[in-house]
């Protein structure tokens, strides 16, 4: 086996399905085979966009597979064992390593965006990067762990403790996640916001208490009513947009707990008198980036896995739609039609 089957991303918009060599091992490192990889919401703008790091890339960083090979000095996983990836790959030296804050690396390489990722029948990583999978967990749930430990990292970056009344502002994949995570973790109610009504039907389904179309004219009434006009102890925003970052502010009770999870792709210009929420309120504002703490990478996977084989953590239902990893174009052409994405897009390499 000398070669392997990428998507090869060599221009905006330009994904060629190729023959490529299989990459090479160095110690410690191991080739995996892939068996199901998502794509990202941060997979879009290299994409569709001008966001990728360079070309040609193989990009995917949210993966599962069965180890293929190992190098030298290998001993955490040998072959045929079931893993799902980690994609950080952070310096371990810094200051910031050293304080177990690896997401905070100012020298880390990421798998499938600094260097080759995993929309490819193999790929390769460091073995402390392939965390072992319980035999009930499929390779399909496997690649959520990924997008599943970042959203559990934000509540445990806000010291998320339940008890109360939780805003989630976005009906995506992450925010369908951290509802999932909230509602475990002993939230009263759960009111999560969206513009797609199949998204918010979704998210009924999975727990939430109450569910609201933000294109609807009662929208801010019947959150009003539904917090007694106090707002929410908890706002998590995760879709990015500047809608609803924005609104973040209006819903955020006094003394709440403000969350950023999505990424801004635009700038973003506040009035005065909505940041004065801010003040007014004196709600806590901070943001949530990526997935880690120490021991690396973090009890987020850990957590993740053990409430996943427990059963209480419902990742099949976010999955739209599954592809061969030949047909990936079929799927990014998805994304350039208006509503047609519904949940997570899934290659399945091998």
């Amino acid at each position: 086996m000398t070669h392997m089957k990428a998507a090869v991303l060599h221009a905006r918009n330009v994904i060629r399905v190729e023959d490529v060599a299989v990459p090479s091992l160095q110690p410690h490192e191991i080739l995996v085979k892939v068996k199901a990889t998502g794509i990202c919401g941060s997979d879009l703008p290299r994409v569709l966009g001008n966001a990728a790091h360079h070309y040609p890339i193989v990009l995917g960083h949210e993966f599962s597979g069965v180890v293929e090979r190992i190098g030298a000095g290998v001993s955490r996983v040998k072959v045929g064992d079931r893993v799902a990836g980690v994609p950080l790959m952070p310096c371990f030296r810094c200051h910031d390593c050293q304080a177990g804050n690896y997401a905070q690396c100012k020298s880390y390489s990421f798998i499938g965006s600094r260097v080759n990722g995993s929309w490819a029948e193999y790929v390769v990583l460091p073995e402390m990067n392939a965390i072992p999978l319980d035999d009930a967990v499929s390779f399909e749930e496997a690649a959520f762990v990924e997008p599943s430990s970042v959203a559990l990292h934000a509540l445990q970056h806000i010291r998320f403790e339940g008890g109360g009344q939780v805003a989630i502002l976005g009906g995506g994949n992450i925010g369908l996640l951290a509802l999932q995570w909230v509602k475990l973790m002993g939230a009263r109610e759960v009111t999560v916001f969206d513009i797609d009504d199949d998204r918010l039907a979704l998210a009924r389904k999975l727990g939430a208490d109450y569910v609201l179309n933000n294109l609807r004219a009662a929208t801010e009434e019947s959150w009003r009513q539904i917090t007694g006009g106090r707002g929410y102890e908890v706002v998590l925003e995760t879709a990015g947009s500047d809608a609803t970052i924005k609104q973040s502010f209006e819903l955020a009770a006094n003394k709440a707990k403000v969350c950023f999870i999505g990424t801004p792709v635009r700038d973003l210009t506040f009035s005065p008198k909505r940041f004065e929420l801010m003040n007014r309120k004196e709600f806590t504002l901070t943001g949530s980036w990526m997935s880690y703490s120490a021991p690396f990478p973090g009890k987020e996977w850990e957590t993740t896995l053990h409430f996943l084989k427990q059963g209480k953590l419902n990742f099949k239902d976010l999955i739209d739609r599954t592809f061969p990893l030949d047909e990936i174009n079929a799927a990014f052409d998805l994304y350039r039609t208006p509503g047609g994405v519904k949940g997570k897009m899934m290659l399945l390499p091998g």
